[in-house]
């Protein structure tokens, strides 16, 4: 009797302490992971808003397979309109009410900008930034937030070193959004540009997200005698600069930033033989790319879209950069075992080398270091031929 009172006594001993160590880590129990997102599935930016029902699919598929260690994988992704004072609201109550394991896949320079001191300060990963800003690649500063997109700075640069190699006597101008997404374009192009860029910038021309269109800017640099055009732009601007250029018979060179240059919407939306010879930078296997249709990277992308997300779109390149992130973002949770703390992901992601996540180009990888944040260094030029994205030359690096 004394020795069954003394077995239970254990039992609940055990269960007791097993429950702390759950609790230990907010998001964390014995069954479940519980992962937050900001998303905009409303607002200006909701073309992008695919990622988070493509980060449901690709959860979805983990925990059909058995999750991680046993647990399943939940996420919980708010709607913040991409307007930052939305995201704080939602960030809060995701951390705080909700008690999220960490922030994965948010959407936007400025909305991820806005909770980026209050989950450092709160040591809640911020992981995965579906922004390629220089704000996020402050290691030094913000620890807790790490990028999982190319970076704005390092594109413009490899257009830069693309430009001087090609055309050394262009006439480059920016079309760039007023904030630190856009801003990046400009640096990048005038850095990597270098002691020449005085010599080829000759016109700068931003525009606000809340402006009803771009055509003042796009008659602008035309007026400015421009030749070559980078675009720091999002979809819905960049479409309407698509057209106005095609509408004035203006035909620059442009080089637009990879965010923008999904076939559907952006292209789609602009008319797709305006949009002939458009070059961009890719890290992933475009799904519009015939050359990867036979590949077995592709054809098991191809295969989870059709079970795990059957109304994304096939043609839509952030479905990709979703699943790039969310394949990674398991690896590194499978990787920090067991019983994971928030500060043991951080620590396996931001010592990851040259993990080549399915649907990569070849000769890209994506690697962290603790003090530098820049994930991904090389990169594939493409230019669109009338209906997909075609490779230009082999991967190039940004000129670093």
């Amino acid at each position: 009797m004394h020795f069954r009172r003394h077995f239970i006594a254990a039992l609940v001993g055990t269960a007791f302490a097993c429950s702390s160590l759950h609790a230990a880590e907010p998001g964390i129990s014995a069954s479940e992971i519980l992962i937050g997102s900001t998303q905009p599935f409303s607002g200006p930016a909701s073309a992008y808003g695919s990622v988070g029902f493509a980060t449901e699919g690709y959860f979805a598929k983990v925990n059909d397979e058995g999750g991680i260690h046993g647990r399943k994988l939940k996420l919980l992704a708010l709607d913040d309109a991409f307007t930052p004072s939305k995201t704080v609201e939602q960030t809060r109550k995701l951390v705080e009410q909700d008690q999220v394991f960490l922030m994965f896949a948010s959407q936007g320079t400025a909305a991820n900008a806005s909770v980026q001191k209050y989950l450092n300060a709160k040591k809640v990963p911020q992981l995965f930034v579906m922004s390629g800003s220089h704000v996020f690649q402050t290691p030094d500063k913000t620890p807790w937030t790490v990028p999982g997109l190319l970076s704005y700075y390092a594109e413009s640069r490899a257009y830069a070193t693309h430009i001087l190699r090609n055309t050394p006597n262009a006439k480059v101008g920016v079309l760039f959004q007023n904030d630190d997404f856009g801003k990046d374009y400009l640096r990048g192009i005038k850095a990597g540009l270098g002691a020449q860029a005085a010599k080829l910038m000759v016109a700068e021309q931003s525009y606000e997200l809340t402006d009803p269109t771009v055509d003042s800017q796009i008659v602008a640099l035309r007026a400015a005698g421009v030749d070559t055009l980078v675009m720091g732009s999002l979809s819905k601007q960049t479409s309407q600069a698509i057209r106005k250029i095609h509408d004035l018979g203006w035909k620059p060179t442009i080089y637009l930033s990879y965010i923008s240059a999904a076939v559907s919407p952006t292209l789609v939306n602009a008319g797709l033989e305006k949009s002939v010879g458009i070059l961009t930078a890719t890290v992933i296997k475009d799904p519009t790319d015939t050359r990867w249709h036979q590949d077995a990277d592709y054809l098991e992308w191809l295969a989870w879209m059709k079970k795990y997300y059957p109304k994304g779109d096939l043609s839509n390149m952030s479905n990709v950069y979703a699943y790039v992130a969310n394949n990674t973002m398991v690896h590194v949770l499978r990787v920090a075992g067991p019983n994971p703390t928030r500060e043991e992901v951080l620590k396996r992601l931001t010592t990851l080398r040259n993990y080549a996540a399915p649907m990569l180009v070849p000769g890209v990888t994506l690697s962290f270091k603790p003090d530098d944040y820049t994930g991904f260094r090389r990169m594939q030029l493409q230019k669109f031929d009338g209906a997909k994205w075609v490779p230009v030359g082999e991967p190039i690096g940004d000129g670093t």
